[in-house]
């Protein structure tokens, strides 16, 4: 097939919101570098780091206007000098910049084939969320059979990993999530649900554990939920697991942790992971494949939306309105067939 010059693509234009984001027909298609691959996307993979970026608060993230997205999954087009695997036609996930587009190029060595008998959209999420919950409960939260995992924000596409990896790793899974969203979370096994909306969300978890706290909590929630996540914790063995802060950014003492919450707090950025600590990551995903061939993880459900939908689909994230994993597909202007939408 040939590449087109120019695509369709997600511009975000400020740093105030994804209300912002701008639907352009001009974007240039970007060229693989030597260890590159070039992916027509099937479907982009939409993620709070999305909104992070688009408000500013994102670590060292992109300056406007930037193409938006980087979870994509799609077919190998074109390949860098020095690429031997995956071969061009090969159908893969990776990480890249610009994904909310009808091209995207991704490092070859990020690059995770789409296992066979999956689509491109089922895979989303296999090189973000699963692997984001697997680091957090195994190689960081140490989770072991027969402790118990508090998981925030149980209905979203990483709290949905969560609970199915916590549960099958022998864990008592408590899940928060508001009551429209409990029916799927208590679906997925999780042995007790509370509402994330309200109540003593830390005060439940110890009434639950007989007094003793949460082993392993996982923490993406931010703002006022940060301080149940301590309060829920084990004294002196409990670990932490901190990957998001959807609900804004939240403080502890030196005072809390030596008198308040003696508590093992941990920081997980997948990105500074897979380069600072590329041997753990690649354990990560070594488990993951095996939980791949086992049948544990199993082929995605996203909800798909047309690019076009982009700052919706955000905004309706942001406003905690949305389950589990969410996809947007790109228009096809070359020619070749489009995913089809799902919602």
């Amino acid at each position: 097939m040939s590449i087109p010059v120019t695509m369709c693509a997600l511009q975000q234009t400020s740093l105030t919101g994804p209300q912002d984001l701008r639907l352009i027909t001009d974007a240039p298609v970007p060229s693989p570098g030597q260890d590159e691959i070039l992916i027509r996307v099937a479907a982009a993979g939409v993620n709070f780091a999305d909104l992070s970026k688009s408000h500013g608060t994102f670590g060292d993230g992109p300056q406007p206007p930037y193409l938006a997205g980087f979870e994509a999954a799609g077919e190998v087009v074109a390949i860098g000098a020095a690429v031997t695997d995956p071969a061009r036609g090969a159908t893969v996930a990776g990480i890249g910049t610009g994904a909310f587009a009808e091209y995207m190029v991704v490092p070859a060595a990020a690059a995770m084939p789409v296992p066979a008998g999956w689509t491109a959209d089922q895979a989303l999420g296999l090189v973000v969320n699963w692997p984001t919950a697997l680091a957090a409960l195994k190689p960081l939260g140490g989770v072991t059979a027969g402790q118990t995992v508090l998981v925030h924000a149980a209905a979203g596409a990483t709290g949905q990993a969560a609970v199915t990896l916590a549960k099958y790793y022998g864990a008592t899974v408590i899940a928060t999530a508001s009551p429209g969203k409990q029916e799927t979370v208590v679906a997925l096994g999780a042995d007790h649900v509370l509402d994330s909306r309200g109540g003593d969300i830390a005060g439940e978890v110890l009434r639950l554990t007989g007094g003793a706290g949460a082993d392993v909590v996982l923490e993406s929630a931010g703002g006022a939920t940060f301080g149940a996540s301590l309060g829920a914790a084990k004294r002196v063995t409990g670990r932490v697991i901190v990957y998001g802060l959807a609900g804004g950014d939240a403080a502890i003492t030196n005072w809390e942790l030596v008198y308040k919450h003696q508590v093992h707090l941990i920081g997980l950025n997948l990105g500074l992971l897979i380069q600072a600590a590329p041997q753990v990551f690649g354990e990560v995903m070594r488990e993951l494949s095996g939980l791949v061939a086992a049948g544990v993880v199993r082929p995605g459900r996203p909800t798909a939306y047309q690019l076009a939908d982009g700052p919706k689909v955000l905004a309706e994230l942001e406003s905690r309105a949305t389950i589990g994993k969410l996809a947007l597909v790109p228009p096809r202007t070359d020619g070749q067939q489009p995913f089809v939408v799902q919602g």
